[in-house]
């Protein structure tokens, strides 16, 4: 049984609706496209795409099931010699709806119901390559990885304080040896003069005698 349509029916009665699509299925395989209102092309489109699968079977039983609806021999002969093989390797989507804005009067919504022609049909469809995107750290181990230069960082500063302190505690060594060399050289020099000083002394003292004398 078929899903009841959403809606009011076209027409005024059911046996009407069904007419409408006949006729509306009968002109779109006559003619290829047909201008009609959206409500009734969105009613016409399930319709029409399926006599396109009964004569892609092609074999008795599907020929008078679309008699059944188009009771045009012509129209049925066309659907199966002519429109069917062009939608061999298509699996649905025989036809397509375009809008073509209200119509002048009762401002109806009209749309324009057509079959999908060749063309499109071979067009090979493309698919835009994707990025490759990076591999997402864990949290954790994006975590350490932080926590290890931190560390590296701050290892880093102590060693050069420590190195600072060593460079001003050499030099600080340095003038204290270079004040400690000095004062005794100073210290020793004291000593000869006065280690010279009581020679002089006792030569002085012995010119009187020997003046005495």
């Amino acid at each position: 049984m078929p899903t009841p349509t959403k809606g009011p029916r076209l027409g005024g009665s059911p046996a009407h609706q069904r007419h409408i699509l006949a006729n509306l299925a009968t002109a779109l395989f006559q003619h290829g496209r047909i201008t009609t209102t959206e409500t009734r092309a969105r009613r016409l489109r399930p319709v029409a795409e399926r006599l396109i699968t009964f004569a892609k079977r092609g074999d008795l039983h599907a020929r008078r099931q679309v008699l059944a609806t188009v009771t045009d021999a012509s129209v049925v002969h066309t659907l199966f010699t002519d429109i069917a093989p062009t939608f061999a390797t298509r699996e649905g989507g025989y036809t397509r709806i375009t809008k073509i804005g209200p119509r002048k009067g009762d401002n109806a919504p009209l749309a324009v119901i057509e079959l999908v022609p060749e063309e499109a049909e071979s067009r090979p469809r493309r698919r835009r390559a994707r990025r490759p995107q990076p591999a997402a750290r864990p949290r954790r181990a994006q975590a350490a990885s932080e926590a290890s230069t931190a560390e590296a960082e701050g290892d880093t500063e102590p060693e050069a304080a420590a190195a600072a302190d060593t460079s001003a505690a050499e030099d600080s060594a340095a003038e204290d040896s270079d004040a400690e060399d000095s004062d005794a050289e100073d210290a020793a020099g004291e000593a000869e003069d006065s280690a010279a000083e009581p020679g002089d002394e006792a030569d002085s003292g012995d010119e009187p005698d020997d003046a005495g004398k």
